[in-house]
Formats: structure tokens, C-alpha cells, sequence
């Protein structure tokens, strides 16, 4: 398959709907965070995972008080949050999600960090904002589900502080597919796409690739598949437990897909298909 990028999509899946629709299940299945976790010993409680995840993140980030820091793909808000309440940033969090977005607001809110928090809908390909407006850019798993990611890394740059960097982490595409192994998993690539949504993966290269053609320099680029693999089992434990109240929210159907999704993501970490990795990106002062 040369450089073309693994998408196991249908045009009719945008994840925008497949968000709003799952994510209180979600947050029974992949807990409050809604992403992967980052295991040390593999067998600590996903939500401490999640946060260690989260803490990776912020050694990267290196933040001081009174940043300004923008959280593309907010999810729940907890990220932010966090950076709020121990940095004292200044966050504003942007998802095409309505239901992240009252999700974050929501926590924000119990959080006592409405002073420091913003949330709003927003495009992570097409934002709002002006020039060299934040000190800080934080993408945590969600650019795997934006299309035009050469949109976003600029987007990203653009909106960023000379000195500022870009942190990000997500599910990447670790190897080239032969178009007869695309055939054989074409199972497996669509029963992903049904249970995460629309959504095209890319090796690391291509982030450090686009952050250099945007005049950024990659200060860090590490795969951290290994440390995230144990999120599989995780989840699949969720399920189980959660079973009778994820088939209230989304069906049985539904939940036997996550089940599944959770066995084919674990075979395609051990086949070196997909991984997990964070890179970091400095603009020039």
C-alpha cells in the first residue's frame, strides 16, 4: 500500500454523530477519560492509566502558570481541567462534539475551574482563533479522526506563540499493509470502523513530517505502543462488568462490536499494524 494510510471508514460514519451518541456508554467502557491508558506494571486500574497518559503529556507540555492553552479535541474536559487546577493555565477546550462540550463544561463546573476553563464547539481543521494565540497545543486522540490532518498540524502552527509547543498523542499506523492484507483484515477494519467511528491512522513520520513543514522542530517522537497495549483488556473487562447498563445505552449489538473491537485492536498492536505514540513540536521564537 506504499505511504496510503490505513482508514477503516465508510464515507457514512462521521464521527462528530458516533461521538454524541456513544459517549455515555463510553464512559462505562473506557472509563471517564475516554482514552487510552499508559501501563507501567500492566495490571494498575484503567483510570490510573488514563491518568498516567495524561501525565506523559504534561512532563512534555511543560507548563507555567498563566499559559494559555489550547485542547483540541477536549473530550471530557478532564485534561483540561488538570491543567487548570495544577498549572493554572488558562484552557480553552474545542470539539466538534455537543455532548463533549456539556460533558466538559459540566466538570469544569464541579471542578471549580470555570475561571480558567473554556469550552466550545470547534474544527480542529478550520479554528477560530487567531494568529499566534496560545502558548500551548494540546491534541490528545483525536487527530486519528480528522480526515485532513495536514490542515490540523497547520491549523496547530499557526494558532501557536513563537517558543510555544504542540503535544500529541495518538493511535498511529506502525507498518505498510500489502493491498492483499487489507483484503484479509477488510473484516476487521470495518467492525473498527463501526464501533470508533470514521477514522485514518498515520505512522509517527507523518506528524514529524508536517510539524517540519510548518517550520516546527520535533523536540520529542516516541512509541509508547507497548505501555498502552494492556488498555485492550481493560476495556474488554469493562464491558463485561457493564454489560446490562452499555446494552441500555447502545444495544446489545453494540456492545458485542466493542467486544470484538477490543480483541482485533489487541491482534493488530501484536502485529505491529497499529501502535501508539506522542510527539512534541517547537515553534521558533
Amino acid at each position: 500500500m506504499g505511504d496510503v494510510p490505513i482508514s477503516p471508514v465508510s464515507p457514512g460514519s462521521e464521527p462528530v454523530q458516533h461521538y454524541d451518541t456513544v459517549v455515555g456508554a463510553w464512559g462505562k467502557l473506557l472509563e471517564e477519560d475516554l482514552h487510552y491508558g499508559y501501563f507501567h506494571s500492566g495490571t494498575e486500574p484503567l483510570v490510573d492509566a488514563t491518568d498516567e497518559l495524561t501525565n506523559q503529556m504534561l512532563k512534555l507540555a511543560d507548563l507555567e502558570a498563566g499559559m494559555q492553552v489550547l485542547d483540541v479535541g477536549c473530550g471530557t474536559g478532564k485534561a483540561a481541567c488538570r491543567m487548570a487546577a495544577e498549572y493554572s493555565a488558562s484552557v480553552t477546550g474545542i470539539s466538534p462534539s455537543t455532548e463533549c462540550v456539556e460533558r466538559a463544561q459540566a466538570l469544569a463546573a464541579k471542578s471549580r475551574q470555570l475561571d480558567l476553563t473554556h469550552f466550545c464547539d470547534g474544527d480542529g481543521t478550520a479554528m477560530a482563533f487567531d494568529d499566534i494565540s496560545f502558548d500551548r497545543v494540546w491534541v490528545m486522540e483525536s487527530s486519528h479522526l480528522m480526515q485532513n490532518k495536514p490542515a490540523l498540524l497547520s491549523e496547530c502552527a499557526r494558532v501557536l506563540r513563537p517558543g510555544g509547543r504542540v503535544i500529541l498523542c495518538d493511535i498511529i499506523l506502525k507498518r505498510k499493509l500489502a493491498l492483499e492484507e487489507v483484503i484479509q483484515y477488510r473484516d476487521e477494519f470495518l467492525l473498527l470502523r463501526d464501533v470508533f467511528g470514521r477514522a485514518i491512522m498515520e505512522p509517527l513520520r507523518f506528524y514529524r513530517q508536517e510539524f517540519e513543514l510548518q517550520g516546527l522542530s520535533v523536540l520529542t517522537e516516541t512509541d509508547i505502543s507497548e505501555p498502552t497495549f494492556p488498555t485492550f483488556f481493560q476495556w474488554r473487562k469493562n464491558a463485561t462488568e457493564n454489560r446490562d447498563s452499555v446494552c441500555e445505552l447502545i444495544g446489545e449489538r453494540a456492545w458485542e462490536k466493542f467486544v470484538l473491537s477490543c480483541d482485533v485492536l489487541a491482534q493488530f498492536w501484536k502485529q505491529d499494524i497499529l501502535g501508539y505514540g506522542i510527539i512534541t513540536a517547537q515553534k521558533p521564537s
